[in-house]
């Protein structure tokens, strides 16, 4: 049986790990402006600057009832079921309903047991042992052991999966060994203390061992997993079922569910479309959307069916614009500074998020472990201080259009840019005119996505729309600004700005090195200070996850490593009559 989808056929759209499509015609605001009154909605607690999630978002609070079928709506297919050869952002709730990790964060974010029951770090930071956990097993008969985990930990960095994440996370590790069934030896090449975190993450997900070895090319549609659910049926850009599976009884502990799911099935559809998406809810064509429209926000807050809420994602926050600093005009940090502090990022989160997001000017989001809010401020919305920078740099002299010129040219630049939710053609328009304000002329050019990220990785352009790298820890600042991270002919580096500098990488180095929190925080705090004082990118706003349901559905908890919802724990309460 095939699920009932909204449509016959949709276009599948680019989601760039973004977790709502936006719309463009919203007013925005400028210097002369009223401000702007934002609804910022996310449910958790707002302490200053900081933001948390009170535990119980995290656990289940009793048993649910069994059965059901849930109707799931999501922007996007991610084209493959391999977890281990994409970044896709759907992968966050995707990879709790097919596969199970080695380990999960707690509601605090510290890494507790999941497959693994226990670990040891030796006292060099070089081996780690887990004990895993006997009697599991994936869906096609074949048991969760520690010869499992290193076919998987091999298939993630072999070059054949092309694996764009989930390789980079396991960097460091050298090889692994199996000392007996149930026990297994990871050796890195140096100390890297958020291995433990990244093993958390849905995108290392434990794939079947006889599938990787027999049939690779199997797992993009046919994946076989040790997750609380089995594929039914897959249809490329349309949907895919989903079915309970039977004797599953290894959830999270975190997580307090025990035995097998409580739904019997989840159809899910893919629907780009964001009005639709919203349409069906509110009829009852469906339950649940992952990729709530913010324009609709109000609209789902109002009606007495449905409940709408909204997190933020650890790790790094959107960022509008990426500066290739190797290149004229942003190899001047003062040029970079000009540009940040002179987008009003308050309009540019209402272009994308309708009032639902909270706009950034720093450079973690600020429920990671070890964000300082210190420098909140320090690269804010100010065109004074902006043109100031500019006039420090040379750029005083003006042309008859009214940009600014120095040595008789003109300042200004070619922004390369792809349309997608995250970073729509209204946010390049935006931002093209507030510079203009500036008298920095900057041009638009706007690529399909296979040509702007040829451009992207061989470093070709001068400043590049959009980007957001989601983590569940501050290490996502490695990811991206470390030299390390520039792309070269052995790897894919997501460091695309080409951004070098030898105390930044000396201090994200050494967090790397280190288990300590006191000494960690401090690391990180200094890391945020000197990012915000080289300003290799613009941080526009917070990564948020908005998700929309009906009433009906109850046992609704969050990841505690992605803040999307945990399907598992789902289940339906009868309809009034």
């Amino acid at each position: 049986m095939t699920p009932v989808f909204l449509r016959a056929a949709l276009v599948s759209t680019l989601l760039a790990l973004s977790a709502c499509s936006p719309s463009t015609d919203v007013p925005r605001t400028d210097a002369t402006s009223t401000p702007v009154t934002r609804a910022l909605s996310t449910d958790g607690i707002v302490d200053g600057d900081l933001i948390s999630y009170p535990a119980s978002d995290y656990h289940e609070a009793g048993p649910g009832k069994r059965g059901g079928t849930l109707r799931v709506t999501t922007a996007a297919d991610t084209g493959t079921f391999d977890v281990h050869s994409i970044s896709h952002g759907n992968v966050q709730w995707l990879g709790r309903v097919l596969y199970d990790c080695l380990v999960y964060q707690d509601e605090q974010g510290n890494v507790s047991p999941w497959l693994a029951k226990s670990w040891e770090v030796s006292d060099d930071g070089l081996t780690y042992t887990f004990h895993l956990r006997e009697g599991v097993t994936f869906s096609d008969g074949e048991p969760f052991n520690a010869q499992a985990v290193k076919i998987n930990l091999e298939h993630m960095r072999d070059p054949a999966t092309k694996s764009p994440l989930a390789a980079a996370y396991i960097a460091p590790y050298v090889q692994g060994r199996v000392l007996d069934e149930y026990t297994f030896e990871a050796t890195l090449r140096e100390p890297y203390s958020p291995f433990l975190d990244v093993l958390a993450q849905s995108w290392l997900g434990m794939i079947s061992p006889r599938q990787i070895l027999e049939a690779p090319k199997s797992i993009a549609e046919h994946p076989v997993g040790s997750g609380p659910f089995v594929l039914h049926s897959y249809t490329r850009d349309q949907g895919a079922v989903f079915v309970r599976r039977e004797g599953y009884d290894w959830s999270p502990p975190v997580t307090r569910h025990r035995g097998e799911a409580y739904l019997d099935r989840i159809e899910l559809s893919f629907v780009p479309e964001a009005m639709i998406r919203f349409t069906s809810l509110e009829a009852g064509q469906s339950d649940l959307t992952l990729d709530a429209p913010p324009q609709n926000a109000k609209g789902i807050r109002e009606s007495t069916a449905l409940t709408l809420r909204s997190r933020i994602r650890k790790g790094n926050p959107f960022r509008s614009l990426t500066f290739n600093v190797e290149r004229a005009p942003f190899d001047d940090v003062r040029v970079r500074r000009a540009v940040a502090k002179g987008i009003d990022r308050e309009g540019l989160a209402w272009i994308i998020g309708f009032g639902e997001f909270r706009p950034k000017a720093d450079f973690l989001a600020a429920n990671t472990r070890y964000y300082d809010p210190a420098y909140k401020d320090v690269l804010a919305y100010d065109p004074k201080a902006a043109n100031a920078a500019l006039d420090e740099a040379g750029w005083s002299a003006r042309d008859a259009e009214g940009y600014r010129t120095r040595n008789g040219q003109r300042l200004g630049a070619t922004l390369l840019a792809t349309e997608s939710p995250s970073f729509s053609s209204a946010v390049a328009v935006a931002i093209q005119a507030d510079l203009k304000k500036l008298g920095f002329q900057l041009r638009i050019e706007l690529l399909p996505v296979a040509q702007a990220t040829d451009r992207r990785y061989a470093g070709d352009f001068q400043i590049i729309g959009g980007g957001y790298w989601h983590t569940n820890t501050p290490d996502g600042l490695y990811i991206l600004y470390h030299s390390d991270s520039i792309t070269s002919e052995k790897r894919i580096g997501q460091n695309a700005g080409r951004f070098r500098d030898a105390e930044l990488d000396r201090l994200l180095a050494t967090a790397r090195r280190s288990h300590d929190p006191a000494q960690l925080q401090p690391l990180y705090s200094k890391a945020q200070q000197r990012l915000a004082e080289l300003v290799p990118v613009v941080p526009s706003f917070e990564s948020h996850v908005l998700v929309a349901y009906s009433k009906r559905l109850a046992g609704v908890i969050f990841d505690t490593s992605h803040n999307t919802v945990f399907l598992p724990s789902l289940w339906l309460q009868p309809e009034a009559e």
